[in-house]
């Protein structure tokens, strides 16, 4: 009798223990779990950014490439289509897996979330065509510009969309972040003001010719475009349910559309005569696949990383993409370049460093004592 309860009781710790690893409350059962958790975390976080970094920095570099090459050169409109077409597919394919392989249950979500929402989904056009402007002005940036300035000069858009979180959302910054977003813009101004001698200007060597004023006014246009299309992307995620994978699917179907008008308006004889994949190269397809997974790489960062660590991975960027550009491009680095990136680099740290929450309120009770009030 007593081996027959022993065996139950056995049973029943056995049964237990099944049920708390499958009911979350494992990590107080099994404190290895919460270690393995942690360091699964870790792993991610760091695996994202270490990613993030080689992504920024051989993205640039691979178009810097493919821009100034001798030989055919590719029409930047057509790329801008062929990212946003992989970027949408990609997305269509998570809601895919998402949805288990659910055939009906897929169309009917994406039949929903886009035709029966019309009003909703035309909402994402305006943030759609601003992105589609500013991919192509990278284009025009990069093909105008080192590499490592273009980096540099591109942080503008930390500045840009902090005014439009201001102006937009009510963001409020502190005192530190405004004197941060103070040395970014000096720090690209140092870089941008290049000495009037050639040989003593921070330059590369290149076959094309290019205009530093036009590479300029393109980065500027970009990082505007940039910054409000980000917000007011921001703004319209907050004030609905659907998911980030629907709304990158809106956004594929206006940047396709948006962007077949922009290829035909600036390169459609040329493109009638030679064909849409002129000048393609396994570079040129690096830098679309480049592009098209930075945004899901990005979503990857923000869900998992702070951003001190961001900050990190930019400043990182930059460096990497500097010191590539010498032996890629024989960049020639001067002082006044130093002084400039340096500013961009200490700007970027010093934004992304965490702020202190405001006091909570708090009242006086009868005896004296007080109590925090929470803040409607």
């Amino acid at each position: 009798m007593v081996a027959v309860r022993s065996a139950k009781n056995q049973d029943h710790i056995r049964y237990r223990h099944k049920k708390t690893c499958r009911t979350g409350s494992m990590k107080q059962a099994h404190p290895a779990y919460e270690i393995t958790e942690k360091h699964w975390f870790c792993n991610i976080k760091y695996i994202s950014l270490v990613l993030l970094v080689l992504q920024n920095a051989s993205l640039i570099l691979t178009m810097r490439y493919t821009r100034t090459q001798a030989g055919k050169l590719y029409f930047s409109t057509t790329t801008v289509i062929v990212t946003e077409f992989v970027k949408m597919s990609t997305c269509l394919c998570i809601i895919f897996i998402q949805k288990g392989g659910n055939v009906k249950e897929y169309l009917n979500y994406l039949w929903h979330g886009i035709v029966t929402e019309a009003r909703d989904t035309f909402k994402l056009a305006i943030p759609s065509g601003i992105y589609t402007i500013q991919n192509n002005l990278l284009f025009v940036a990069v093909s105008n510009l080192s590499a490592a300035t273009f980096q540099v000069s591109y942080q503008l858009k930390i500045l840009t969309t902090a005014l439009f979180c201001v102006l937009l959302l009510g963001k409020r910054l502190v005192k530190m972040q405004w004197l941060a977003l103070l040395l970014l813009f000096v720090g690209v101004a140092i870089v941008q003001i290049q000495p009037s001698d050639p040989t003593k200007a921070a330059q590369e060597k290149t076959s094309q010719s290019q205009s530093a004023y036009t590479g300029m006014v393109a980065v500027l246009v970009s990082c505007i475009s940039s910054g409000f299309a980000g917000v007011y992307f921001e703004k319209i995620l907050k004030g609905s349910s659907a998911s980030l994978w629907l709304r990158n699917v809106q956004l594929g179907l206006f940047g396709v559309f948006f962007g077949l008008i922009g290829m035909w308006m600036k390169d459609g004889d040329d493109i009638m005569e030679k064909g849409f994949f002129f000048g393609y190269t396994k570079y040129v397809w690096t830098v679309i696949g480049l592009q098209a997974f930075g945004g899901l790489l990005v979503a990857v960062v923000v869900k998992y990383a702070d951003n001190i660590l961001k900050g990190f991975a930019t400043s990182l960027s930059i460096i990497i993409s500097t010191v590539v550009s010498v032996y890629l491009f024989g960049f020639t680095i001067n002082l006044q370049f130093c002084v400039g990136a340096g500013l961009v680099l200490i700007a970027i740290f010093t934004y992304s460093q965490p702020q202190p929450k405001p006091a909570p309120l708090a009242e006086t009770l009868p005896n004296g004592k007080q109590r925090e009030v929470s803040k409607v």
